[in-house]
């Protein structure tokens, strides 16, 4: 046996007039203030693409920098159009692509920082060398052979054992003559 309550449904419905205007009151307010203007994300994906744009990015990352650009510019069409939802999330995106941008942008930099030093470090090993090398010539052209006309004689000096020193005051061998 199955019994149908419609009748007496209907009947509290009729009851309650207002409640049908009440839930769609609630249904109206809620669909009008679902989500709030993502000021917050702007401002952060505002900031990070100046901060791209401050390290360099145009020069080192310039894809990612127009991805994140782009981005942007479609998060503010979409809060001109009050679809915050959309909104929020491009900013989000363009945030997250600036911040790739910046950092192959200080990654760039450094490895040109980097290929500087090493092309500034060989001039320096090159001139080194080179200073080494002309240090060496003047040295061996300071230092001349003997000409060849002249002959060398090798002279032996005593050893301090054999030679003898004349007792101080003795002219016997100065004053014979």
């Amino acid at each position: 046996m199955v019994h149908i309550f419609l009748p007496k449904l209907r009947s509290n419905w009729l009851r309650l007039p207002g409640l049908p205007a009440v839930v769609l009151a609630v249904a109206l307010l809620h669909g009008c203030a679902s989500v709030p203007p993502p000021d917050s994300q702007m401002n952060q994906a505002q900031s990070q693409l100046r901060t791209a744009r401050d390290a360099g990015a145009a020069d080192y990352a310039p894809v990612d920098l127009g991805f994140a650009q782009d981005k942007f510019q479609q998060a503010s069409g979409a809060m001109a159009s009050r679809k915050y939802d959309l909104a929020a999330q491009l900013a989000d995106e363009s945030r997250a692509d600036a911040e790739v941008a910046t950092m192959k942008a200080r990654l760039g930099a450094a490895r040109s920082q980097i290929s500087q030093k090493s092309t500034e470090n060989g001039r320096l090993r090159s001139e080194l060398t080179q200073a080494q090398a002309d240090a060496e010539n003047q040295a061996q052209q300071s230092v001349a052979p003997p000409p060849s006309n002249v002959q060398e004689t090798e002279m032996t000096l005593p050893s301090p054992a054999e030679s003898t020193v004349p007792p101080a005051g003795d002219d016997s061998q100065g004053g014979q003559q």
